[in-house]
């Protein structure tokens, strides 16, 4: 095509010399506004410092907030994994996924559960350790979908779980020498050390057993008259029993370089990340935080794409809706279909005897 004069508008109109159709080219600053919208999500800028204002800036960021940005599969192997979750509301919360360096996965679910975290390890490569804080239902999905991945408990939330159930001031010698035990619990760093901190507490659990057992009667009821102090016992000799407490020291594991302990790389570099910029830009809809959580995991991801090429392969609400509805119509035409013990039994219509009359 070659140039063939101007529009009254004053855009440049060109004709094909082949077949002498005039048309005019459009370039699209969709990918430029992109830009301009994630350099805001990711600062703590206001929308209102942004080029051309509030008004301007809301009205070219309205089609950005309709996109999906969706983890990518990962099949690469990592030495250590750690995952967390973050709740936006009582009923919302984001599942987080993270290697050393990047973000491996997201997904979002009304509760931590078994399911959410399937669906969420399902899409990432098992690594040889996986760091967490216990969240509910993990244990379960890691079994069906990391089977062979070794397990280390924080150090620092098992310290934090023993200090909701004593307190820093315990009014008890029990409880008092509990919570002593769970801090010095951060301070391990070898076998040697391990296996002392073991020793200790074993002895803590044999000279306070008699002091454990007592109980008390509330309205006609026995009950262990130390429960708090019990539940924080409990839950040391859990993680003890199920061997994650110090799969850091493990010499097998630490051939190739020292095991981190706690949670610390998702805590800090994750979650305290998108705690602050929830709270830079409050006033967000549930929904756009969502998003803006997915937005900034993906920008933190290994392999993010250019503005460009974002708009072209994320998906939009409207076929994020579409593909619900295929589901669930799938599901309900299999819900319609005769199950074990829903249909008819051909047996019952051979048999011998009376006609059955409620088959005609």
């Amino acid at each position: 095509m070659k140039r063939n004069g101007k529009t009254s508008a004053g855009r440049q109109r060109w004709r094909c010399v082949a077949c002498c159709a005039s048309k005019t080219h459009k370039i699209s600053s969709d990918a430029k506004h992109l830009a301009e919208f994630l350099s805001w999500l990711m600062s703590r800028r206001r929308q209102a410092d942004m080029v051309g204002g509030g008004k301007s800036f809301r009205r070219r960021a309205e089609k950005f907030w309709k996109l999906w940005p969706l983890p990518p599969l990962v099949d690469e192997i990592h030495r250590v994994i750690y995952v967390d979750g973050i709740y936006l509301s009582r009923t919302t919360v984001i599942l987080i996924a993270r290697s050393d360096s990047y973000v491996l996965g997201w997904y979002v679910a009304k509760s931590e559960n078994s399911n959410a975290w399937r669906a969420l390890l399902s899409r990432i490569a098992p690594p040889i350790v996986v760091v967490t804080d216990g969240g509910t239902g993990f244990e379960k999905a890691r079994k069906m979908v990391w089977p062979h991945t070794r397990v280390q408990r924080c150090t620092f939330h098992a310290y934090c779980q023993v200090k909701r159930y004593t307190t820093k001031n315990s009014r008890t010698q029990a409880g008092a020498e509990l919570y002593q035990l769970s801090l010095e619990l951060l301070k391990v760093k070898d076998v040697d050390e391990a296996i002392r901190w073991l020793g200790r507490f074993d002895s803590w659990c044999r000279y306070w057993d008699s002091f454990l057992k007592e109980v008390s009667v509330i309205d006609g009821r026995t009950e262990l008259a130390h429960k708090r102090l019990v539940r924080a016992r409990n839950s040391l000799q859990t993680l003890i029993r199920k061997n994650t407490l110090f799969t850091y020291l493990d010499p097998k594991l630490t051939e190739e370089g020292p095991l981190p302990a706690t949670n610390n790389k998702i805590e800090g570099a994750v979650n305290a990340q998108l705690k602050n910029m929830l709270r830079d830009h409050r006033g967000l809809s549930r929904l756009r935080r969502i998003k803006a959580v997915f937005w900034w995991c993906y920008m933190n991801s290994e392999y993010k794409r250019s503005p460009a090429e974002m708009l072209k392969t994320m998906p939009t609400d409207d076929e994020v809706n579409r593909l619900f509805r295929d589901a669930e119509e799938r599901y309900e035409w299999k819900r319609s279909l005769p199950g074990l013990g829903t249909a008819i039994d051909w047996g019952e219509l051979r048999l011998s005897g009376p006609i059955r009359l409620e088959w005609s």
